[in-house]
């Protein structure tokens, strides 16, 4: 049975590769075995190099290439270290991060290089996030996209700047799936779905480490956090984490797994712990699920300081435990703690650690620095020219944030804007925010690069329309000593255009979590000010956290979620203002009505009472429609849905077409692929040209496990000029339409009845039945 396993697992991964469409390759079996990653780290060349090298190294040197130190900004305690110059020598340092530019990675490099005993090359590591010089948006916003191609083109360039400067191993995608608005490093997903997560993961893979770990343009990938970083509890960042199996294998384990087997060189550990065990220290995770049933052959570096951390969780009593329990767990690399590269040693002489454990550690880390060309060329070009944001870095940047900004509302069709002859107010603390553009994990992103929307709207708008500007109000600031003056500004315009939302640095990213998310300081009364006027107001978001909108929602003529748009954000935001693009993004997390609804997701399970058609706009009125799952003052349902998103067209969709009514359970899981073909037409019904994101969802019923309601199994992007029609087609097989049983393995089963829904969001009403016999 595990060889036929293995047989369809190979067949399913060979298929999705082919066909460029994601595959979610969940384990089929606990204890199923897996053929190796990534077949570079697998390399008979390559692994006799690493054991020749091995065979060389002392027990320290060893011990120091599982070591890594920080030289810079810190993102927690850190070590108080400044000696690196003298650990690199000794060989007792592996890799150092937050060394940023050729002249800098290559100063320590050469030490490596000329001045340790095996000259060993140091990989440097660095935050590259949504770009490295050229910031594109956030990765949530690119996530609005539904375009995993776009993103890997954008991924791609991100990779080769920071190469050119000697890093070669970024601290990126994370692919935490993230259901509760609260927690600020959602901005750092691809949001609360596992299909859409699975899709951007293998994206940002493919654009990071590109055909080949050794093109000098490729850096190596880490996948973060491993694993249910996303959920913690109450969206506080670093909070305990609990859940069933299940939960954890179709939820969040699908986007990891997307990730790695598309080949990603390493993993990240999480902060959290899960059912009780800290992620950094769990055997259950890091050897049973990553190597033995994935055959991830790369290796896991701990987040920062999470090996001490152990302490703090209360599984270790100090140290050298904490060091122990980590690297037999899986960690092979020990971020910024300073316990692997003095401890080692002690623990293995004293016999409580293995020297095979910390061998295979070791080979590890070495095939990535061998896979990446480290040993053959070390340093990076420091006569490049220096970096410039050209018309052709500038381009793809704006053309990801024109794809990833979502209209919410257009009432009576206020957008697009016309320039001729008119007076438009600009208001708001985020109109003329450089810095804000950015976004949370910038790298060496620089606000002189960012184009503002201020900025945009005064040379598009020169010699056409006239441009009141008035910044009204700070982010943060509870001073409403300049609403007066955008008030005015307002009052003497034809139209205003709102710009508010977070302050990149402080609101969201790591650490940056909210009990609040209404928009911050005094910005609620500008816009109910702005609104008082009577005059059109369109609200352009520009946040991280999904906000709830309800205030906003009755001041606002036109909403626009911006997210935090990149180098490029003001001419994004311009060209499909006045309607030179369209709108064609989608909303990868759904929006809450409020933060007592968190944390808020479409895939819910039915339960035992659902609400139903019942109108929970209003307190229950009889026994019927108190009794079951709801609030007594809010609604279920979310003000803006996942998938959700305008454009300047309307798209129609036809019921969809299957290939067969029904479907023989054994015959499903003997073809694996293409098992059914769902078709749907597709029309443009407006009067301009317009991108959809067609969208098929999925429900089952009658299974021996709850399922949700519905859930994304495919999704395509198609682009209509006024009137026209085009098929889509999906293709789904096993892998969508199976579920995890109670013992966590993957079925289809007969007598279960399923339901496809198509359409432009998780609200989708077009649907077919079928039958699993």
């Amino acid at each position: 049975m595990g060889e036929r396993r293995g047989r369809i697992r190979q067949a399913l991964r060979r298929s999705a590769r082919a066909s460029g469409i994601v595959a979610l390759l969940f384990s089929l079996g606990a204890g199923a075995a897996q053929a190796p990653s990534n077949a570079q780290l697998a390399g008979a060349e390559l692994n006799r190099r690493v054991e020749k090298l091995l065979r060389q190294m002392t027990l320290e040197e060893k011990a120091g290439q599982l070591a890594q130190y920080s030289i810079g900004t810190p993102t927690g305690p850190g070590t108080g270290r400044d000696d690196y110059e003298t650990l690199v020598r000794a060989g007792a340092v592996g890799s150092l991060f937050n060394v940023v530019g050729a002249r800098e990675t290559n100063h320590y490099q050469r030490i490596a290089m000329e001045q340790s005993r095996l000259k060993i090359p140091l990989l440097f590591g660095f935050d590259v996030i949504h770009g490295h010089r050229t910031l594109f948006p956030t990765p949530l916003a690119m996530a609005s996209s539904f375009n995993p191609a776009l993103v890997e083109q954008a991924m791609r360039m991100a990779g080769a700047e920071a190469s050119s400067e000697g890093i070669r191993w970024v601290f990126s995608p994370m692919v935490d799936i993230a259901r509760d608005a609260r927690w600020g490093r959602i901005i750092e997903g691809s949001g609360e779905d596992p299909y859409l997560g699975a899709a951007m993961a293998r994206a940002y893979v493919r654009g990071y480490q590109g055909k080949s770990l050794a093109e000098p343009t490729s850096v190596a990938a880490s996948v973060k956090h491993f694993a249910a970083y996303g959920a913690a509890e109450a969206g506080r960042d670093y909070n305990t984490v609990d859940m069933s199996e299940l939960t954890l294998r179709q939820v969040y384990l699908p986007p990891f797994q997307a990730a790695v087997a598309e080949g990603a060189a390493t993993v990240m550990s999480a902060f959290n712990s899960l059912n009780g065990v800290p992620a950094t220290a769990n055997p259950q995770l890091l050897t049973g699920i990553l190597r033995k049933e994935w055959g991830f052959n790369g290796f896991v570096v701990s987040d920062w300081t999470a090996v001490q951390e152990l302490v703090n969780h209360g599984i270790a009593l100090d140290g050298a435990t904490a060091a122990r329990k980590a690297l037999t767990a899986g960690v092979e690399m020990d971020m910024e703690s300073h316990l692997y590269g003095p401890g080692i040693p002690q623990l293995v002489r004293s016999g409580k650690l293995s020297q095979a454990v910390v061998d295979e550690a070791v080979r590890r880390v070495l095939r990535v620095k061998f896979a990446l060309g480290l040993f053959e060329h070390p340093y990076a070009d420091e006569k490049a020219a220096a970096y410039v944001a050209t018309a052709e870095k500038r381009e793809l940047a704006r053309r990801v944030a024109e794809e990833s900004i979502v209209l919410l509302k257009n009432e009576g069709g206020v957008l697009p804007l016309s320039t001729s002859g008119r007076k438009i107010a600009l208001v708001g603390p985020l109109a003329d925010s450089a810095g804000d553009m950015l976004g949370a994990w910038n790298g060496k992103g620089d606000p002189k690069d960012v184009v503002t929307l201020r900025a945009a709207l005064e040379r598009r708008l020169e010699g056409k329309a006239q441009l009141l500007y008035a910044k009204g109000t700070g982010i943060l600031s509870h001073d409403p000593s300049g609403i007066q003056q955008a008030v005015k500004a307002a009052e003497a315009s034809d139209v205003v255009i709102a710009a508010l939302g977070e302050d990149a640095s402080q609101m969201s990213g790591e650490a940056a979590s909210r009990t609040r998310l209404g928009l911050p300081g005094h910005q609620e009364q500008l816009l109910q000010a702005l609104a008082a006027t009577g005059k059109p107001v369109v609200l352009v978001l520009f946040n991280g956290h999904p906000l709830v909108l309800e205030n906003a929602q009755a001041h606002a003529r036109a909403i626009v979620e911006a997210w935090h748009p990149g180098i490029e954000a003001g001419n994004a935001v311009a060209n499909l203002l006045f309607g030179d693009v369209n709108f064609s993004a989608r909303l990868p997390v759904s929006l809450p009505r409020s933060v007592g609804q968190l944390p808020l997701y479409y895939s819910q399970l039915s339960t035992g009472r659902p609400a139903g058609t019942t109108d929970l706009t209003r307190l229950p009125r009889s026994t019927g429609e108190k009794y079951i799952s709801r609030y007594i003052d809010e609604q279920n349902s979310p003000l803006y849905p996942f998938g959700y998103g305008l454009s300047y067209t309307t798209f129609d969709f036809s019921p969809p077409v299957l290939s067969v009514p029904v479907l023989k359970a054994a015959a499903v899981k003997k073809r694996g692929q293409g098992v059914m073909r769902v078709k749907s037409q597709v029309r443009n019904t407006g009067k301009v040209r317009g991108t959809v994101v067609a969208q098929l969802y999925l429900g089952l019923r009658g299974a021996s496990t709850a399922q949700p309601v519905r859930q994304l199994v495919g999704f395509e992007r198609l682009t209509l000029a006024p009137g026209e029609s085009r098929d889509v087609e999906f293709t789904l097989g096993f892998q969508e339409l199976s579920f995890l049983d109670a013992n966590a393995a993957r079925v289809v089963e007969p007598g279960t009845q399923y339901e496809l829904w198509v359409g432009d969001s998780s609200e989708a009403t077009q649907h077919a039945r079928f039958a699993m016999e």
